[in-house]
Parts: structure tokens; sequence; C-alpha cells
């Protein structure tokens, strides 16, 4: 069967790669793909929100499932409008993908059903959300209600901070519409860890647990980002902490989408903090993390094409899912200006890596040599029997990478 993954970064790879595993894929393509992802699939030019020529693509080349990996094309509807052109997609509709797409509809969502997350409040008027939060007790967090590309978080810790957020979001519309309303919440301590889970709607299989690191620099300091590196499975998520979880966050999901009328199948992202007073939510996102991607399916040993198609068939109770017991380990080799001012086109040297899987997720080639394409350019990944010994095998060869700028974070796994 051919399969078309829709994305173009290290997650988009790290699925590709999965899927050429299966005998039952016969071809793997992927739109846009990247100059990594080339060498393990037949891209396509065009945008992953670009509906018509994906639809074109589909039926052009025979292709029998879809792959929505990114946030954008999900909450827009791109599975509804495959749906409803008869092909099939792996990935929640546009009703269900609002969880990721809306901030204040999934703390909403999770205060209705009693799912334990930080206390919040709404504002579409600047000056309203100003007022508000001169009543409010520091560090506080801002968030842009719509989708960001994970940047759309800030946390402040004076009443300076807030307002410059609130200003940046809401007057001066650096993520357009997407801030145009804001949640303004609690400050919440404590290690975040993501589980990641496979669904059908009715049945959810979780993955090993994982820990991303988000801020930019060392020593978790600088601006958020999209990620710049992750572990799984994380050795602070006890199987207590696990549990209560399950009980008190994973099942009241699957039970509140079915309360309100949302098929969901795909994957579903619970991005957790281990507080003092138990475990709390902090955001769904409708989608694999990136990188946790990269870091947890290396781990799969089971067929990845079998797991989306039980999602889809409604079947998913009925397979066993299986997963190395081993640790998966990412970094993130990014551009230099990465997450604010990236400059793109830099040549790019690589050495001969031994021991890691090298994920491409901005790259290009241009006038046959391979060069930068975006903020994040690769994720480094090792497979191996515990976190220390992946970590030290990462960034054994992490400096074989080279290119004009490149930094990355050398405390994975030390924070």
């Amino acid at each position: 069967m051919k399969v078309l993954v829709i994305g173009g970064g290290g997650r988009e790879h790290a699925i590709v790669k999965k899927l050429k595993e299966s005998k039952k894929v016969s071809q793997v393509y992927c739109l846009p793909g990247n100059a990594g992802i080339a060498e393990d699939a037949i891209c396509v030019g065009g945008s992953p929100t670009d509906f018509e020529k994906i639809k074109k693509t589909v039926f052009a080349r025979g292709i029998r499932l879809v792959v929505v990996a990114p946030d954008d094309p999900l909450y827009l509807g791109l599975v509804d409008e495959l749906h409803d052109h008869g092909v099939r997609a792996f990935g929640p509709e546009k009703a269900a993908a609002r969880l990721e797409g809306s901030k204040v509809h999934s703390k909403n969502f999770m205060r209705r059903h009693g799912i334990p997350t930080a206390d919040y409040e709404y504002f579409a008027d600047y000056s309203l959300a100003l007022n508000y939060v001169k009543k409010c007790s520091f560090p506080l967090v801002i968030k842009a209600d719509g989708l960001a590309l994970g940047k759309g978080v800030f946390i402040c810790h004076s009443l300076s901070d807030a307002d410059a957020a609130l200003k940046k979001l809401m007057l001066d519309g650096v993520f357009g519409e997407s801030g145009s309303v804001v949640v303004v919440e609690e400050f919440l301590t404590g290690r975040e860890v993501t589980v990641l889970a496979f669904t059908d709607g009715k049945t959810i299989k979780c993955m090993p647990s994982s820990q991303d690191h988000k801020r930019a620099y060392d020593g978790d300091e600088g601006p958020n980002t999209g990620g710049m590196g992750a572990f799984a499975p994380s050795p602070y998520f006890t199987p207590e902490l696990f549990a209560e979880a399950e009980k008190n966050i994973i099942i009241p999901t699957l039970k509140g989408l079915k309360a309100d009328g949302i098929k969901y199948k795909g994957v579903i992202y619970f991005g957790l903090m281990l507080t003092s007073k138990g475990v709390k939510l902090i955001e769904y996102n409708a989608r694999f993390g990136d990188p946790e991607a990269e870091a947890v399916l290396p781990l799969l040993k089971t067929d990845l094409f079998e797991i989306m198609t039980a999602c889809i068939e409604g079947r998913l109770g009925d397979l066993d899912i299986e997963w190395e017991n081993k640790t998966g380990f990412t970094v993130v080799v990014a551009s230099g200006g990465y997450p604010d001012n990236v400059v793109k086109g830099y040549p790019i040297t690589i050495g001969e890596l031994e021991g890691v899987t090298l994920y491409h997720a901005g790259t290009a080639i241009k006038d046959k040599k391979l060069v930068t394409n975006g903020g994040r350019v690769f994720d480094v990944t090792a497979v191996a029997d515990n976190l220390e010994e992946a970590r030290k095998i990462v960034y054994r060869e992490i400096d074989k990478i080279q290119f004009k700028g490149a930094r990355y974070r050398s405390d994975i796994g030390k924070v």
C-alpha cells in the first residue's frame, strides 16, 4: 500500500522511517518532505495546508492512506476533507483537533470534565487582560489561544513582563489571530512529562513517557522553542504517577470526548506537570510531539502502519503494542538565531556517524549541496539500555554535524 505523510520536519522523518519498515507499505511519499526525508520517501512539493494539491497527489499516485502529522492542517480540517473524498487518513478531524487549536476550548474542556489543570481566565480585550493580571500574583503564564509553533507561551515574573506579553500578542499581533485571545494561567511548578497515546475513540493506548526541553539555551534559559531535545521514557514518571494520570486525566479525556460527541482517532498528546499537589494537565496536542516522536518512535516494535489502521478501523483494543525496553534520546541541532532570527541556506557537512539515527528537520538541496532550511535543522537520536548511555552516544557524535551558527543544548537529560 502507498502512504503519504504530510509535513516536512524531524517528526515526519521519524514517521516515514517507521512506516518504511512495514511489510504492508509498498511506498512512502511525503509532502513536502526535506532533503533527508527524500532518502527514505518520494517527496512531493507543496504546502501541508494546500488541500487541493494534496488531494491531486493522492489520486494521481494511488495513495491509500494519508498521515497528517502537523498541527495546522489538522486544525484546518484536512482529515475531514480527505474523508469527504473517500480517502483514509490518520489523525483527528477538525472538531477533535480543537483540543490543540484553541487553548480556551481545551481549558474549558478540562474544567467541564473535571480534569486537573492550572487555574485560568481568558480575554479578548487587552485592557481587561491587563487589569486582571494587575490583581494576580507572579509568576504567571500567558498563552496565545491559537497555534503559534510552540512559541506562544510566556512565563511572566512581573507586571512589566505580563504587559509586554499581552502587547506582543494582542496589540502587536506577532502571531496574528492566534494571539487575539489569550489565556492567563496559574504558574505550576514541577517536572514536565509528555505522554503520547494512540486512540480509536474507544480505546486509548499510551506510548512510553517522554520529557521535552522547550527552552532555547542550557539551564532552561531563553525563549520557548518547538523543543530542543527529548528522551523516553522519563525516569521521573513512576508507575504510581502514571496510574494517577491515567485515572484523573487520560481516561476522563476519552470519556469527555465521547460525552461531547467528538470522535477522536489518531494520536493525542498529554502535556503533564508533576506538581506537589499531584499530576496536572498543562495542554493537549492533537498529534505526535516534536521532538518527542524522534525519541519515542525508535522504541516501537509493533508495525506503525498496523497501529494506524487499527485506530482508523476502531479495533485498537484488539492490538497488542510492543516497545523496546530501552531509552530513546534525541538532541536538536539548531540554526544560530533560532527561535527568533533564523538564517537559511548555510552549507552542511556531516562526518561519519556511528550509533545514531539522523532525522532531518530543516534541510534542503541547493546547487546540489545540502543546506540549512529552518530553525531546527537535525535531530540526532540514539537508543541504548539506559539514559546515560544514550546521552553519551549522541553527544559523542553531534559535533560531526557542521554548519555556520550550528548550536545545541548540552544539558538534555541533565535538567
